[in-house]
């Protein structure tokens, strides 16, 4: 696995480094400490997994983030910051990062990394408690009665409501959450990739979700309810 490390303080770039190298855990290509540097170092070489901080001078993680998925979309960014505010972490997750980490414990970073690598989607628990409160509050709002997805603050909040997809919906879900793109699950489902894009299109309008990755995150939560084509 390969790995690059945007951060504005030099010392969390070497630690990162050191830690991730010293563990076998990944081969770390590059590093950068602002937002733009990154995206001329991405378009240069693309590592596996960008791990990248919010806030940095000239352009801030989510900005470069957000020209590097544009440019790639296929692309694993993994934000790793001290800033747990709701607005970052909604941008984050509409821009279609695979995951959003607190700074508190570096240790969380090594099993992150294989996650995001198998297709999971990785969020912190502080970060999971803040998005259960807004999920929670949206549900309220609709009448809905809380489920265990809400309940459990282990589990993440963005929850599909009774009811909301259909068996097919649910199945193509189940793709997305696998990590899929839209060319894997056309093959799958032998269907145009074009076909997918418009499935997956109505399914977050039914829902509500803003991007593939909430969606994936809510189908995992929801315990994977039915995968039959």
């Amino acid at each position: 696995m390969t790995v690059a490390v945007v951060d504005d303080d030099p010392i969390v770039c070497s630690s990162l480094t050191t830690i991730l190298e010293a563990t076998k855990t990944a081969a770390v290509v590059w590093t950068a400490q602002d937002g733009q540097t990154a995206v001329a170092k991405y378009a240069k070489h693309s590592p596996d997994i960008l791990l990248i901080d919010v806030q940095m001078p000239i352009m801030d993680g989510l900005q470069a983030a957000r020209l590097i998925i544009e440019q790639q979309p296929e692309a694993r960014i993994l934000f790793l910051t001290t800033f747990a505010d709701q607005a970052y972490i909604d941008d984050a997750l509409a821009l279609g990062a695979r995951g959003y980490l607190i700074k508190q414990d570096i240790s969380s970073v090594a099993p992150a990394l294989h996650a995001v690598m198998s297709g999971q989607i990785v969020l912190g628990a502080e970060v999971l408690e803040r998005i259960t409160a807004k999920s929670q509050a949206h549900a309220d709002s609709k009448g809905v009665a809380s489920s265990s997805a809400y309940a459990n603050p282990e589990s993440n909040a963005y929850t599909l409501l009774p009811g909301e997809l259909d068996a097919r919906e649910l199945a193509l879900s189940a793709l997305v959450a696998q990590g899929l793109d839209n060319r894997d699950i056309a093959g799958h489902l032998h269907l145009s990739e074009g076909t997918v894009r418009n499935k997956i299109t109505r399914i977050l309008d039914k829902t509500g979700f803003t991007n593939r990755t909430q969606l994936a995150i809510a189908y995992i939560h929801a315990g994977g309810q039915n995968t039959d084509l």
